[in-house]
């Protein structure tokens, strides 16, 4: 008995290390996280409580916290100055607004999304569909460095569409972005900064709902732990990878990836797995 126990243990063990190395590698890059952990999920036969893949999130979270950690400190400092003259001040506005359809669409269309992407014909058009908008970013022309409020609303929404599986949150608000015509940096770091508030909120909501279905599933701190610290790690390096793609120009090639992963979906289901 003692022995099934701690094989056991290390099969949770090693599932959560597998979510956490995907979420690292796939959070950042622009090739949907939740999507590839769905598809774990699936063929790996794991029923995962929604509140362990926001942990993950929460890992890759670490990273943007890290890696604009001198914007997150600016940020900071203007709020408790009030001070919303200066660049980082008029972020903050923008980040507010960005931040309000976001959480709108996650509260009231969060439940029936996560009941309709449970099989992968779904998750493999959505694929698709992200791959399109990826690619159309090839054609994006640079023409304005500051964002305005309708701007920020427009990625806000497509951010609050990137709940749905297999449709990148950091590839549809860059290439919102791009297309709108802002520049690649500010692009960036707005799609990054934004992320915050929206994996906080989505973290703080899920753990006061779904703590007891965290605790049925048989996973501990253990667990979550191992699989935090990989995203985090993993996903510290992906966003170093992000930002030399983008900045070099051939941010449109993630859709190759998107549509190969889609369409393979697509045939895996048609014959029956």
């Amino acid at each position: 008995m003692q022995e099934n126990g701690a094989e056991n243990r290390l099969d949770e063990l090693f599932k959560t290390f597998i979510l956490g190395l995907i979420q690292g590698l796939t959070e950042w890059l622009p090739i949907s996280s939740t999507g590839h952990l769905k598809i774990a999920e699936h063929f790996l036969n794991l029923k995962v409580p929604i509140l362990l893949d926001v942990t993950l999130h929460v890992g890759t979270l670490l990273v943007v916290l890290v890696f604009f950690r001198n914007d997150v400190k600016k940020l900071i400092s203007t709020l408790y100055r009030l001070d919303f003259k200066t660049e980082h001040g008029k972020l903050v506005p923008l980040i507010i607004v960005g931040t309000i359809p976001t959480a709108l669409i996650g509260f009231f269309f969060g439940n029936s999304i996560e009941a309709i992407f449970q099989t992968l014909y779904p998750i493999a058009l959505t694929f698709i569909f992200c791959g399109i908008f990826l690619y159309s970013t090839k054609y994006s022309e640079e023409k304005k460095g500051e964002i305005s409020y309708f701007q920020a609303f427009l990625i806000g929404v497509a951010q609050g569409i990137a709940i749905v599986p297999g449709i990148s949150r950091s590839g549809i608000t860059i290439a919102i972005a791009l297309l709108l015509g802002i520049k690649r940096e500010k692009s960036f770091r707005y799609s990054f900064l934004l992320s915050i508030p929206a994996i906080l909120g989505a973290f703080i909501f899920t753990l006061y709902t779904q703590l007891e279905e965290l605790t049925a599933a048989g996973l501990g701190w253990t667990e979550i732990f191992i699989g935090t610290f990989t995203a985090t790690l993993v996903g510290y390096l992906a966003l170093n990878f992000l930002w030399r793609v983008l900045s070099k120009r051939i941010f449109h090639l993630f859709a190759l990836y998107c549509w190969l992963i889609g369409v393979s979906l697509l045939l895996l289901a048609f014959i029956g797995f």
